[in-house]
């Protein structure tokens, strides 16, 4: 993990892009986020991170948020 300024870069090791997508989704309707993107530089030399940039607040706020979020939606799903 890094973070420059408004922008935080967060490693991803043995992810699941199921939870990654939806993360992505819910971190870009938030007007408070500039831009949201997954970045895989090189599939067998570099672990592939997700990269988030915001206007107001702090990235890592906006990620707590999104990922209550997508939590919530996923606990509501029933079998």
């Amino acid at each position: 993990m890094s973070r420059e300024g408004k922008t935080l870069r967060l490693g991803l090791k043995n992810h699941s892009t199921t939870i990654i997508e939806p993360l992505i989704q819910e971190l870009n309707q938030n007007e408070d986020v500039e831009y949201c993107r997954y970045i895989v530089d090189h599939p067998d030399l570099d672990d592939p991170y997700l990269e988030v940039r915001v206007r107001n607040g702090t990235p890592e706020e906006a990620l707590k948020k999104a990922s209550a979020a997508v939590g919530e939606y996923f606990s509501s799903i029933s079998e």
